[in-house]
């Protein structure tokens, strides 16, 4: 079959090329991949920057936001049957394991011998098919096929939203007011979500007036074009309170930034993975005053849990039935997989793009058309 694949830290290795078929054993699904999502992580894989290899392979099939069609199920799958539309979760538990993964929350690994698909020591999605054992995917209603490959990047922000709520359980607290830095597809996602529980969503990004702007105004919010304004006291007095910051940029200053707008009580929740050696002077004695005497949280996430994917999977319904055609507007290219290398390159006007390796065909899909 065919398969993008690279050789683990070898920039400019990625390549299509034919790969083996995969051998399912029992419990386990043969799934044909329709759709991949492109993200910061696979082009980081792709500079070769990161990315391990499965024992005893010399390459990585990468792409690990994906959508498939069951095709055929073994003996010990019977949820699923075939034409079930599915979504694979990422992450796979320790072989130890430790506590975390023996309980099922192998997204809050401790001793980082976890694995992942098309990132870490497992083969990712980005070829025609794939097997995977039932309990790692989620299965989708057909009329979601259009979007669902957007599930796995919006877990990222069911896990944040989940984590926020669990930790702000130690005071009375009523959020009014959000801001999102990054108007990427996590920071997007971001803020549906938090509109959905009716919040006053402010997304904060240095791309200028244009299509991304467009999509947070016709989800009840409003766009802060970094170019104007600075996050800080100043931002917080001109908008009001802010009770959540959800980064999602990978901008580390940014991070000390969001810790200088968030009101008394507030939360700073991080997502973003910074590379490189940036460094930057930061007044400690200050920060270290806000966080103390405010009550002030920061903490990051990474990852999502089932529970994510499974909550992901029903606010997809509930976003378009609030937003119609909303969520098909984030997907702005669709490429054929010969063209795969050009999902990493990110133009003002783009927010996700997706490969495309066997066309949809949905009846009642929700951007309202049958697509092939």
């Amino acid at each position: 079959m065919k398969a993008v694949v690279v050789a683990p830290g070898q920039a400019g290795s990625g390549r299509l090329q034919e790969v083996p078929d995969p051998t399912r054993r029992s419990g386990e699904v043969l799934v044909r991949v329709h759709e991949i999502g492109i993200d910061g992580t696979d082009a980081e894989i792709l500079e070769g920057q990161y990315g391990e290899a499965p024992p005893g392979d010399d390459y990585l099939i990468i792409g690990h936001e994906s959508l498939g069609r069951v095709e055929t199920v073994t003996d010990g799958a019977e949820d699923l049957a075939p034409g079930d539309w599915v979504v694979a979760m990422v992450r796979r538990p320790d072989p130890v394991p430790c506590r975390n993964c023996a309980a099922g929350e192998w997204d809050m690994c401790l001793n980082g011998l976890y694995t992942e698909r098309g990132i870490k020591g497992l083969h990712g999605f980005l070829a025609e098919y794939y097997v995977e054992q039932q309990r790692y995917l989620v299965k989708l209603p057909g009329e979601l096929a259009a979007v669902g490959v957007l599930l796995e990047p919006l877990t990222i922000a069911e896990k944040a939203v989940d984590q926020i709520q669990r930790i702000q359980s130690r005071l009375v607290w009523e959020p009014k007011r959000a801001v999102i830095l990054g108007s990427g597809p996590v920071g997007l996602l971001a803020a549906i979500l938090l509109r959905l529980q009716d919040l006053d969503v402010h997304v904060y990004d240095r791309a200028g007036p244009g299509p991304k702007s467009a999509l947070v105004e016709a989800m009840g919010a409003h766009y802060i074009w970094a170019e104007k304004r600075r996050l800080g006291h100043k931002l917080a007095n001109e908008i009001g309170p802010v009770d959540i910051i959800f980064e999602a940029t990978g901008y580390s200053p940014l991070a000390f930034d969001a810790i200088d707008t968030v009101a008394p009580n507030g939360i700073v929740c991080l997502s973003g993975v910074s590379g490189g050696g940036r460094r930057l002077e930061v007044s400690a004695d200050h920060l270290n005053l806000e966080l103390v005497l405010g009550n002030r949280v920061v903490f990051g996430t990474v990852n999502a849990n089932r529970r994510h994917f499974e909550s992901g999977a029903r606010h997809l319904n509930e976003i378009e039935a609030r937003w119609p055609g909303l969520l098909p507007r984030i997907i702005t290219a669709r490429l054929p997989i010969e063209q795969f290398a050009e999902g990493v390159l990110r133009g003002p006007n783009d927010v996700k793009k997706v490969v495309e390796v066997a066309p949809i065909t949905v009846s009642g899909a929700i951007d309202g058309d049958e697509r092939t």
